[in-house]
């Protein structure tokens, strides 16, 4: 049942339930390999903090905070947005404008843990420089898709991401991902670009949301997995010199 206009999922169900498949996913294989607790130290916090993170960006994609309305425009009315194969909701709103709107799991939460991870790791400047780099090329690739808003195809905040913090340091690539892919996607794909929200007749604009939330949500799942796997290579190296 929605609760208001503003809450829902920003994926279908069957593409949300996949999302929630690969965290369990990583939860499993972490908890299998013995690197769930060193894999979230690597981050700078608790194994059960670094979860709520995760199943807390999951859950607060439902929920989206109104900020702004521009004016009138026609408003499409699809419920389902197709982009790249991702199928995306849109909320019908009883609203003759665009409301824009920011997503609790998909903007909210990252900025407050990417503001955490600067702080804890003293990454000022690797940090800006990696949400810099993602910030310009996801804004290249960032697509205006009329109904729905700004989109970026999936996969290339991950990959992006993973390619920007490896190369800027193998011992902070994780922090680095999660860092420069949440701040990275939010600036340069739906900030930068909300000058192009206008005539799309998007019902919400929601900033982390539909259209960029499973990108931002993967490069959290991506800073954990290099977490963990920078943390078996390292107890390798001690184990055999």
């Amino acid at each position: 049942m929605q609760m208001s206009p503003f809450h829902y999922l920003p994926l279908s169900a069957g593409f949300f339930s996949i999302l929630a498949a690969l965290l369990l996913g990583l939860f499993i294989l972490l908890l299998v390999l013995d690197l769930l607790r060193h894999a979230y130290l690597n981050l700078g916090v608790s194994p059960r903090t670094a979860m709520y993170l995760l199943i807390g960006s999951l859950i607060g994609s439902y929920f989206n905070i109104p900020i702004a309305e521009l004016p009138a425009e026609p408003i499409s009315a699809s419920q389902t947005i197709t982009f790249y194969g991702i199928q995306y909701n849109v909320p019908a709103v009883a609203s003759a404008g665009t409301i824009i709107a920011v997503n609790v799991g998909g903007a909210v939460i990252p900025t407050v843990m990417s503001i955490y991870l600067l702080v804890v790791h003293n990454l000022w400047l690797k940090g800006t420089i990696a949400t810099a780099i993602v910030a310009l090329v996801l804004h290249w690739l960032a697509q205006p898709v009329p109904g729905l808003g700004i989109a970026v195809p999936v996969i290339f905040p991950a990959v992006v991401t993973a390619i920007v913090a490896l190369l800027l340091s193998r011992e902070y690539a994780a922090p680095l991902a999660y860092i420069g892919g949440g701040l990275g996607t939010l600036i340069g794909a739906d900030l930068t670009n909300l000058d192009e929200v206008r005539g799309l007749g998007t019902p919400v604009a929601s900033i982390g949301g539909a259209g960029t939330f499973d990108g931002i949500f993967l490069t959290g799942i991506l800073a954990v997995l290099l977490a963990g796997l920078f943390h078996h290579r390292q107890r390798a190296k001690e184990a055999y010199p």
